[in-house]
């Protein structure tokens, strides 16, 4: 719980580590976070396993942000591939306040992110960023909510795909506008690149809107590199594999300027860069 009036220093960690020898766990954490009015907090919540045993985590995260306040959210996953997670997060904003959550997915066997947002206030805003890169036999759904229940209120959704080998991706966005709830700007976007043949993606971007005054959008696109842009970076003399993960990079760049912690920025980065089996060459 953070007190009303609040502004914490340094973010808040919750770390969920698997390191035990016993194999088929199933573990269930859970997590309460109530924000008091005027208050600022930044989260960061990683999953990563240690072990090769088979693990599954199914973790439920409520936060309740009331009014004027400000939640910058932060999930990452980088889990071994003998796990899987399902992540279940139910956010209820109040009058004037802001939530942000960045999800990041990058490791385990699959992976399912669940996040839904409920406005139950005038003039709350709502932002839902994600990075998934993933290869192998990997599985990533990221299933998004958000419903807008109150007039004068914004919602912006960005999710950027990075898909290899045999890995399966699944965007599905709903953004629902209740009919007094006029006066609403909800803009969503999904974007896809497919690095092999066998990879695939399903998006569903969706809105459904029952007021009259609004401004809303969605879109999907899916592709791969830009053959022009990887020719253009080699005849500069940059091998293929850097230029390759410097456009992927610069493809994820959207969402990542989304981060405001610089050293969780440096830390993805990072985990993007091995990924990627790069050397970006640069520090942020």
């Amino acid at each position: 719980h953070i007190p009303k009036n609040t502004v914490l220093p340094k973010p808040i960690q919750i770390v969920h580590f698997s390191t035990g020898n016993e194999a088929n766990v199933l573990l269930q954490p859970r997590n309460l976070i109530v924000v008091g009015e005027n208050s600022y907090v930044q989260i960061i919540e990683r999953h990563q396993s240690l072990s090769d045993n088979v693990v599954l985590t199914n973790s439920v995260t409520e936060i309740f942000a009331n009014k004027r306040a400000i939640v910058d959210y932060y999930k990452i996953q980088n889990d071994r591939h003998s796990a899987s997670l399902i992540d279940n997060t139910f956010i209820k904003q109040q009058q004037n306040s802001i939530v942000s959550v960045n999800t990041f997915s990058f490791g385990g066997n699959l992976t399912r992110n669940n996040l839904d947002f409920y406005q139950e206030g005038e003039h709350c805003n709502s932002n839902l960023n994600g990075i998934t890169i993933i290869g192998e036999k990997q599985h990533v759904d990221n299933h998004t909510l958000v419903h807008h229940k109150y007039p004068n209120c914004e919602s912006n959704e960005l999710y950027k795909g990075i898909f290899a080998d045999k890995s399966t991706g699944v965007f599905n966005g709903k953004v629902i506008v209740d009919k007094v709830a006029q006066k609403i700007n909800a803009f969503q976007q999904n974007n896809n690149i497919l690095m092999d043949d066998a990879a695939t993606i399903n998006s569903k971007p969706q809105l459904e809107i029952f007021a009259d005054d609004v401004k809303c959008s969605h879109g999907c696109t899916i592709g791969q590199l830009d053959e022009e842009s990887l020719f253009y970076m080699r005849t500069r003399g940059i091998p293929k594999k850097e230029a390759k993960g410097l456009l992927l990079y610069a493809f994820a760049n959207e969402a990542l300027v989304k981060i405001k912690i610089h050293e969780l920025k440096a830390r993805i980065t990072k985990l993007i860069a091995k990924k990627l089996g790069v050397d970006l060459g640069f520090d942020l």
